[in-house]
């Protein structure tokens, strides 16, 4: 209700700004890790003529994406799979891109992650994504806190993702910290919340589960305002 179809930070302007930056075109082989609903996939199908597969665990969002795909008319340009991320139902060298968008913080072994990008990236293909971010200091109690209310497995670092980069044979091209417009975003979301979402929320769930949305926004919007957490956008070449 937040976010969106697309399901991630800044919908489908920012799934443009990443598009432009890796170099999406008519005929790029994209794929999506974690691709959800499938609304990046679409806009990438539709926008620039990309042929994009998306992976996801989760039977219900395979099929929901490919039901809401079938009804876009784009399922002769973009197909899903059901699959794991650590363990790609993929042949090696298969991908101009390697994509995902805010998604990857739900994956337990990042490096596992990256070095299955790796493999199935072509020769000079790309990896392009972005995530949420661990961005400062922070304690073990509310780094906890943070994660369970999103069901995150972990937060990777900037730094940390750039060395994973590097570890799995990727040239780092583009590196941003994201953070400020982090938190704006997640303000944006709480007011959303307050005034447009709360009596449809209510009803539908009750109001025990929109005051826990309510707290663990308010938790996220505290520590994006401290620098704790934040949001980058990364994109590297295979050597």
């Amino acid at each position: 209700m937040l976010m969106g179809e697309e399901i991630h930070v800044g919908g489908r302007e920012e799934t443009g700004i990443l598009a432009e930056v890796a170099g999406v075109n008519a005929g790029t082989r994209v794929l999506d890790v974690l691709s959800g609903l499938g609304g990046p996939a679409r806009h990438l199908a539709r926008t620039y003529g990309a042929r994009v597969t998306g992976l996801d665990a989760t039977g219900r969002m395979v099929d929901e994406a490919v039901r809401r795909t079938a009804d876009a008319g784009l399922s002769n340009r973009v197909a899903f799979r059901l699959g794991n991320a650590l363990d790609m139902p993929f042949r090696s060298g298969t991908f101009d891109i390697v994509w995902g968008q805010d998604a990857w913080c739900y994956v337990t072994d990042k490096d596992r992650l990256i070095r299955e990008c790796r493999r199935v990236a072509a020769p000079g293909g790309r990896i392009a994504f972005t995530d949420w971010i661990e961005a400062g200091p922070m304690g073990d109690v509310e780094r906890e806190s943070l994660n369970a209310f999103m069901l995150f497995s972990s937060m990777e670092t900037l730094n940390g993702y750039q060395r994973l980069l590097r570890r799995h044979g990727f040239v780092v091209e583009r590196c941003e910290d994201l953070s400020r417009e982090f938190s704006s975003h997640l303000h944006r979301y709480q007011d959303a919340l307050a005034n447009d979402l709360k009596e449809r929320i209510v009803e539908l769930f009750g109001i025990d589960l929109f005051l826990d949305v309510e707290r663990g926004l308010d938790l996220w919007a505290r520590a994006a305002d401290e620098g704790k957490v934040g949001r980058c956008r990364v994109v590297g070449r295979k050597e």
